[in-house]
């Protein structure tokens, strides 16, 4: 039914040409629109433009709804046909005379369509008389300034209305990487800088009477302290997610039916439909469960933003009073919610809940419950998963990577002066420029120099084990105050085919952090799937639950499949799998649930027993899956076994203890420690 309609609609459109937008580098890269590391982004002259037209613009309708659909298809079309899939969800309901949807499509080397042409950027209308092409131009990147200006100028001048939404569709990396990843042009996207520039050259930013309604993002990663600062030069209310979307995405026919419905509606109306048609549709498919979208009310986002610098300005002095502080926070900010991954196997997104990170440094800063007081303001409406209970609605930037070219980006795009130098001092023992006068201005004179694990003698450090055959570590005091976290990695040795194979990483250990003793917990099992060892790496530890992110090969393609441990009913399950970030930092979109019949290929990392080469992927067995498929402990099978204590900084560096060995018989473990 759904191809029948489109096929009838798009048959009746109406074909025009208009001129090309501009090659890639017309626009300006992030230097040139964001000056400073206070993210304070200067007025832009109005990008130039051949499609502007002599004509004045239409005037808007009283009691009408605009909404701006900036569709940048990249490989979720070509792979999957999401956005068609979307289309499709959006021709299901009727729209009044005074609602219209403008679309432009692009960023898709193949569009699962026979109407949307991959070699062009195309306009759409749809509206009560259904879908019309509108014009056509060569392509150009979505990720550019340029394009995204020529789209709003476009819509804004030829279909106004009394209320505006723009829409972004595609993958998203967060505050530093930004939307709109055009795979035709090397997934170029656009920063946050772009974005500004693009839409103060149509609607010059005014932070007291913005232009639109709403600005939404069907992306992942996108409801950020940072987004939300930029856009509230521009929209009353942000919809976005913190964590990554599955590839089902927001429901267009559900909140586009409630728009038809009742056009009178706000913004913050339209908003809650998004979330909760959002919802119901993951629930549909069941892709719930780490599920997030919030709705943010942007004209009161400054008293967050306030507050927010304050709790940055609290951690600095408490930093200037204790080098150890940088530990405590990198240990609250690992037991913060986090979204995207964040670990070495699916890579960083770098971004933490900032009302999860506020209350786990409430004991040691009061000024976060100013930052819980202002989220509770401005976030008007969430929903979440159960797997996310501890979302807040915006997340902000902490730099679990330790990479300082990713912080570089945070410190062009990103809020929180206060936390830019507080970071920057963290990863390089330097404030930023201007820093000094900075921390004069807090009536703090300098930064204590800190202890890292580059200053410990912690590689290698001996292990005791006790009569019950448990590894003990004894840092001492110290460890307090240089470690940000702890944990052990599992590797089976087979020395007689010169082979050893890393297993993953766990916490499942004792932490006396006020003497520095570490007790490891090991019961002699590890997670698999239908009984099938695997290779998994914690991504999150929480006080209800822990996150793993496990390699597999699913049907041939790598994916991390995501699983979860629940403490109160001591029970695991598997979310979904998911493709993490690639190297631009977009992250995928298409988590999806296991199906019958699909084929996996766990995998471990392997490497030569005398320690010559580097660990590499290897395909250890394959099963298929079927409707009892679950994920659970087995035990270790009989062989030898390495534990090795990891241990790490808040700036990333890392330490390694000796060995325990434990060979495994019969369910029976005897342990030794490497050497005796």
């Amino acid at each position: 039914m759904k191809k029948k309609l489109i096929s009838l609609l798009l048959a009746l459109s109406m074909c025009l040409s208009f001129a090309a937008c501009g090659e890639e580098e017309a626009s300006g890269s992030a230097s040139e629109t964001i000056s400073s590391p206070e993210s304070d982004i200067p007025e832009s002259d109005a990008l130039p433009s051949d499609t502007e037209e002599a004509s004045e613009p239409a005037a808007s309708v009283e009691g009408s709804w605009a909404v701006y659909w900036y569709l940048c298809g990249s490989d979720l079309e070509s792979n999957g046909g999401c956005a068609t899939a979307d289309l499709m969800e959006m021709m299901e309901v009727e729209l009044p005379e005074n609602v219209n949807v403008v679309i432009q499509t692009g960023g898709a080397a193949v569009w699962q369509n026979e109407y949307v042409d991959p070699a062009k950027l195309q306009r759409w209308l749809y509206n009560s008389e259904g879908m019309q092409l509108l014009e056509e131009a060569e392509v150009a990147s979505m990720g550019d300034a340029q394009t995204l200006y020529d789209f709003l100028a476009f819509a804004s001048s030829h279909y106004p209305a009394e209320k505006t939404a723009v829409l972004f569709w595609n993958h998203g990396g967060g505050s530093v990487d930004g939307a709109a990843f055009d795979e035709n042009y090397g997934q170029d996207s656009l920063d946050l800088g772009e974005m500004y520039q693009a839409f103060n050259a149509v609607w010059p930013a005014d932070k007291e009477s913005p232009a639109l309604e709403l600005v939404g993002f069907d992306t992942c990663l996108m409801a950020t302290v940072d987004v939300a600062a930029v856009f509230q030069n521009f929209s009353r209310y942000l919809v976005a997610s913190e964590e990554t979307e599955p590839g089902n995405g927001w429901y267009y026919t559900g909140w586009l039916e409630a728009l038809a419905k009742n056009p009178a509606m706000n913004g913050d109306e339209l908003g809650i439909a998004i979330c909760n048609s959002y919802y119901e549709g993951c629930e549909a498919v069941g892709t719930q469960d780490q599920t997030t979208l919030s709705l943010t009310d942007l004209t009161r986002l400054t008293p967050l933003l306030e507050a927010y610098e304050s709790f940055g300005q609290e951690a600095l002095v408490a930093a200037s009073q204790d080098p150890g502080f940088f530990a405590e926070l990198g240990r609250a900010a690992a037991q913060s919610e986090n979204y995207g991954g964040n670990t070495r196997e699916q890579g960083f997104t770098n971004m933490v809940d900032m009302g999860h990170l506020a209350r786990q440094n409430a004991w040691m800063l009061p000024s976060a419950q100013s930052v819980s007081d202002a989220l509770a303001e401005c976030v008007l409406f969430q929903v979440n998963g159960i797997y996310r209970t501890e979302a807040t609605g915006l997340s902000c930037y902490y730099p679990y990577s330790g990479d300082v070219d990713n912080f570089n980006g945070y410190l062009s795009m990103g809020e929180g002066l206060a936390f830019k130098n507080l970071y920057a001092y963290g990863l390089t023992g330097q404030l930023t420029e201007g820093g000094e006068e900075y921390l004069a201005e807090l009536d703090v004179q300098e930064l204590p120099e800190i202890s890292t694990l580059a200053d410990m003698s912690w590689d290698g450090a001996p292990l005791d084990v006790n009569e019950e055959g448990t590894a003990i570590l004894t840092l001492g005091p110290e460890a307090d105050a240089v470690l940000a976290g702890i944990g052990f990695s599992l590797f089976y040795m087979d020395e007689a085919n010169d082979r050893m194979m890393l297993l993953g990483t766990d916490n499942d250990m004792t932490a006396d952090w006020e003497n520095g003793v570490f007790y490891d917990n090991f019961r002699g099992v590890w997670g698999a799937i239908d009984g099938h060892l695997v290779y998994m790496e914690l991504s999150f530890e929480g006080d209800d639950y822990n996150l793993y992110a496990v390699p597999v090969l699913l049907n041939g393609e790598a994916y991390n499949l995501q699983v979860a441990y629940d403490f109160s009913t001591e029970k695991w399950s598997i979310l979904g799998a998911s493709q993490g970030l690639d190297e631009s930092g977009m992250a995928s979109k298409e988590m999806r649930l296991l199906e019958e019949g699909d084929v996996i290929n766990t995998i471990w990392k392997i490497a030569s027993y005398s320690g010559e080469d580097d660990f590499e992927m290897y395909a250890a067995e394959e099963l298929t899956v079927t409707v009892e498929t679950s994920f659970g402990e087995a035990p270790l099978m009989d062989g030898s076994y390495s534990m090795v204590f990891e241990m790490w900084d808040a700036m990333g560096n890392y330490a390694y203890s000796d060995a325990v060995t434990f060979d495994c018989a019969g369910g029976e473990i005897t342990t030794t420690v490497y050497g005796d």
